[in-house]
């Protein structure tokens, strides 16, 4: 191994270590150790070159010592060793053992036998160190050698003593130089540290500031600091009193928002309701017109009333819709179902639409099934499909399915004005309407892509939108697919019932609505389908009428809101409770144009069939039909 390899080479993170072992001390601790550490270096090192010099003074006084002796002893040997007088020899020996110090003395002939050889009668022997001197005859020639071993003794002790020494001298200076260090520390760091705490009453919000004392340099940090600390106690109380005038404008603002909002749905709900009646009643008469009409001019009119009932039937829809959804009384009706039923139902709805702007409207076929809301995903398509061709000048509106992994993607496409990028977030926004639709069509209120999206949520699914300008957009619904079954499931009244309307010949039908047009007009419409119709403006008309009649109807169709406060719930209720009143055989349907939240969940926890004005005659005629239907299946079971 070379000695460059042998060496050990130190690592340069020790130093670095040590710095952050010292950074885990006070300043008054780093202080005091920077003072102690060169002071044991010092005191250390001063010990250190004391004590040598004055062992060495000692072991040199021990060996001249010892080289006197031996002087002395090879003087008395001299005679005897030319001699070989052994005797002699031994006396000089142990004369010289008896000196102090001395441990023993041999006496050695010039060819370095021991003729003499005595030890020094003190008890222990130490760690020795050894003269030699020459024994020369008169001539001056060398015969003979005399060793004196001298005891150290004497040095191990004054070592030990210059120990204990050392370890006072040092102790003394060390206590000395830490008071010192303390005292200098605690005068500096006493100022940081209330420094500190100031800091940390600031920062609380507190207010601080610290006396202006000590050395020249810790004033001008303290003076410093009570200037930084005012001007930030003034910054924060700026800030503060911003903070509660934002705060109170915030929500002043979000009051107004509220009452605004507030009063937007108060209003929305008055007008609608309000709206929904003489609506109502357009609708039932207008279909009465119809009846039996063979002019073609009249036809005709009737037919554009019919188109200007349709379309304000489509934006009370829009406004019924939100009603609902902020009610939260809408809950998925989860059923296995296949698209395709759903894609008629749509082709049959808007065709005759697309057909009249010059629209091409293309529903793919498809055998996919699906697990979903029927009306909520019905309300969507419809929803997308008028808007698209709302927004489409040429061109027209493709429908189509395709799985995608477990789910089954629809696609509503439309060759329409299409949406500009910063816009396509927007959309889905309530009342936000980007441009212009066809003239020949309805523009809409801006609720539909918005309750799209709310429906959307409630369905536990996406709606995405990809839209160029001038080109056309594509929307597309992900929902979950299902297993195709033997039969379809049987759908919620109203929602794609056959293609021919059931007969109400013979059955007897009591109506109670507090507005006089609507009455004539349900009277009209239930007589030209051959019932047998019953009229109530009020509770009390329609007990009267109970107490006459020689059997219940077999239907009740009843407003929701009625006179002075009253409503059918509780119209229905009281005809429960007659003696000749209405049964569990006779079906009970509500129809009302009330769009309030607390009014709508009230007639969803009835229990009760619900209609929302406008009622187009054929769908109030299905509903009969559909409650008359479910009412005879439970008596057969």
């Amino acid at each position: 191994m070379t000695p460059d390899a042998a060496a050990p080479t130190p690592s340069p993170a020790l130093p670095a270590r040590a710095l952050r072992s010292l950074t885990q001390f006070s300043l008054a601790q780093q202080l005091v150790l920077l003072a102690l550490l060169p002071a044991i270096v010092a005191t250390l090192g001063a010990i250190a070159v004391l004590t040598r010099q004055h062992l060495g003074s000692v072991t040199h006084l021990m060996q001249a010592n010892g080289q006197t002796v031996a002087l002395q002893v090879a003087a008395m040997a001299q005679t005897p060793l030319a001699r070989m007088d052994r005797r002699a020899l031994l006396r000089a020996a142990q004369s010289g053992s008896t000196q102090p110090q001395v441990q023993r003395v041999q006496i050695w002939t010039s060819d370095g036998e021991i003729v003499a050889d005595a030890e020094s009668p003190a008890p222990g022997k130490a760690e020795g160190l050894q003269v030699v001197a020459a024994v020369v005859s008169d001539e001056g020639s060398p015969i003979g050698k005399v060793m004196v071993e001298i005891s150290l003794d004497a040095v191990q002790k004054a070592k030990n003593n210059v120990w204990l020494n050392v370890a006072g001298v040092l102790a003394a200076s060390l206590i000395g130089v830490g008071l010192a260090a303390w005292w200098a520390a605690r005068r500096i760091s006493a100022p940081i540290r209330e420094l500190g705490e100031a800091v940390d009453r600031l920062g609380a919000g507190k207010e601080a500031s610290v006396q202006v004392t000590g050395t020249t340099e810790v004033r001008r940090l303290q003076h410093g600091f009570n200037q930084a600390a005012r001007a930030l106690g003034e910054s924060q109380r700026l800030l503060q009193s911003r903070i509660a005038q934002a705060t109170a404008e915030l929500e002043s603002k979000n009051e107004q928002l509220e009452v605004a909002s507030q009063a937007k749905t108060r209003l929305l709900a008055a007008a609608s309701h309000d709206l929904r009646q003489p609506l109502h009643a357009l609708t039932l008469f207008s279909d009465g017109l119809s009846n039996g009409e063979t002019d073609p001019l009249k036809l005709q009119r009737i037919g554009h009333i019919r188109e200007c009932v349709d379309s304000l039937d489509r934006l009370f829809s829009e406004l019924l819709n939100l009603s609902q959804l902020d009610a939260g009384v809408l809950q998925p009706q989860w059923i296995d179902f296949p698209l395709d039923r759903l894609f008629d139902e749509i082709s049959r709805n808007f065709r005759a639409v697309a057909e009249q702007q010059n629209l091409r409207l293309v529903v793919r076929k498809t055998d996919l099934w699906v697990r979903c809301d029927y009306v909520m995903l019905s309300r969507i398509l419809n929803n997308l499909v008028s808007n698209s061709l709302r927004h489409t000048h040429e061109g027209g509106v493709l429908i189509g399915a395709r799985r995608r992994g477990k789910g089954v993607r629809i696609d509503v496409c439309d060759t329409g004005i299409g949406i500009a990028q910063q816009h396509q977030k927007r959309v889905f926004e309530e009342f936000f309407q980007i441009g212009p639709a066809r003239s020949t069509g309805a523009r809409g209120m801006g609720l539909g892509l918005s309750t799209v999206q709310r429906l959307a949520s409630l369905l536990n699914t996406r709606v995405e939108l990809s839209s160029v300008p001038r080109r056309g957009t594509v929307v597309r619904v992900m929902i979950r697919s299902a297993i195709p079954a033997d039969s379809a499931p049987v759908l919620q009244s109203g929602s794609a019932g056959p293609e021919g309307e059931a007969s109400l010949v013979g059955v007897r039908v009591l109506v109670i609505d507090d507005e006089r047009t609507i009455l004539e007009g349900l009277q009209v419409v239930l007589t030209n389908w051959g019932a047998d119709v019953m009229a109530a403006q009020s509770r009390e008309e329609a007990l009267a009428l109970a107490d006459q009649w020689d059997r219940p109807p077999d239907a009740v169709v009843s407003d929701l809101l009625l006179r002075e406060g009253d409503n059918g719930l509780d119209v229905l209720a009281a005809l429960e409770r007659h003696p000749r009143g209405i049964g569990a055989a006779t079906a009970r349907l509500l129809v009302t144009g009330e769009t309030k939240p607390d009014r709508l969940r009230e007639v969803a926890s009835a229990g009760v069939a619900v209609l929302y004005k406008p009622v187009s005659p054929r769908v109030l005629r299905q509903a009969i039909a559909a409650q008359l239907a479910a009412l005879a299946t439970t008596a057969e079971h």
